[in-house]
């Protein structure tokens, strides 16, 4: 489905991003995997993890380039993209995938573990589809495929720099399809469900939490990567604008925030109607205080 096709795949040498890029490459694409090899927090770094899917595509017969650069650095980020031009010929789709994770309970978490979450994640997702964006545009094609969470769309315990971060990509993928749809160019997220090095940081201290991530480890890093490449390919060419998840062999299309009830008052309202009247009807209809992710998918993975 991407014989011909270049594809940067940022977050490449290992889990969500490794199997993304062995699978396009399995369908014809040449890939630019990007990956810096840092810890889980974003500490240090390993040329390894990115050289190694690389050699793998190689040794498999297909075409791959291994990229070091942090997608936190606009500059980086430009070399991943002119990467693939330079030694494939052109670019036509990018993978936001690169992440770390510094987890905390809201009221300890730092200055520093916020920035540098929304750093990767959101500015690291700004920084790749930017550089990207011209050569789209000069040759009226190309698709961004943008990781999300249901960490940003539902919402989860101790990841408030990491929801922030995810929801901010939604809205930004948004954006850039509608604003990229005259040339024909796609924007589109994808929430993940998947056992990595990043979600084996969960805690599991509470039989509730043990039994999520069971579920977790059941969902394999190889079933997110069908989907990219679908939406890489041309046979993707009128889907853009979605937020698509993927559990185990379960594609899942998430809706975008929608009125869900409306009440008028034609005086008005006073704080004291707004306990009285308002929030009595709208109460069956709000979504519950403490939701998470496992409540909106209580049932095994499939």
């Amino acid at each position: 489905m991407l014989a011909g096709k270049v594809v940067a795949v940022t977050g490449g040498g290992r889990g969500v991003g490794r199997e993304i890029a062995l699978l396009a490459a399995r369908h014809g694409a040449a890939v630019v995997v990007n990956d810096p090899g840092v810890g889980g927090g974003g500490e240090g770094g390993d040329a390894g993890p990115a050289q190694q899917t690389a050699d793998d595509i190689v040794a498999a017969g297909g075409k791959a380039h291994a990229n070091l650069a942090s997608v936190t650095d606009p500059k980086g980020a430009a070399s991943i993209v002119e990467d693939a031009v330079q030694r494939f010929g052109r670019i036509d789709a990018v993978v936001n995938n690169a992440g770390i994770l510094r987890d905390g309970i809201w009221h300890k978490m730092s200055h520093e573990d916020w920035a540098a979450v929304i750093d990767v994640h959101l500015n690291g997702c700004f920084n790749v589809s930017k550089a990207a964006t011209p050569y789209f545009r000069e040759q009226q094609s190309g698709s961004f495929i943008h990781f999300t969470s249901t960490s940003g769309l539902i919402g989860n315990i101790g990841q408030a720099n990491y929801s922030a971060a995810k929801l901010g990509v939604v809205g930004l993928s948004q954006s850039i399809a509608l604003d990229m749809a005259r040339a024909g160019v796609r924007s589109n997220c994808i929430a993940p469900f998947a056992w990595s090095r990043m979600t084996a940081s969960i805690p599991a201290d509470t039989p509730e939490a043990q039994a999520r991530v069971d579920r977790l480890k059941t969902m394999s890093a190889d079933k997110i990567a069908p989907l990219v490449v679908y939406l890489a390919s041309d046979a993707a060419r009128d889907v853009t604008n979605q937020i698509f998840a993927v559990r185990k062999n379960e594609i899942v299309l998430f809706s975008k925030p929608r009125p869900v009830r409306s009440m008028t008052k034609a005086e008005g309202w006073t704080p004291e109607s707004i306990a009285d009247e308002l929030i009595p009807a709208f109460r069956a209809d709000m979504a519950r205080g403490d939701e998470v992710s496992a409540h909106v998918f209580p049932y095994d993975p499939i």
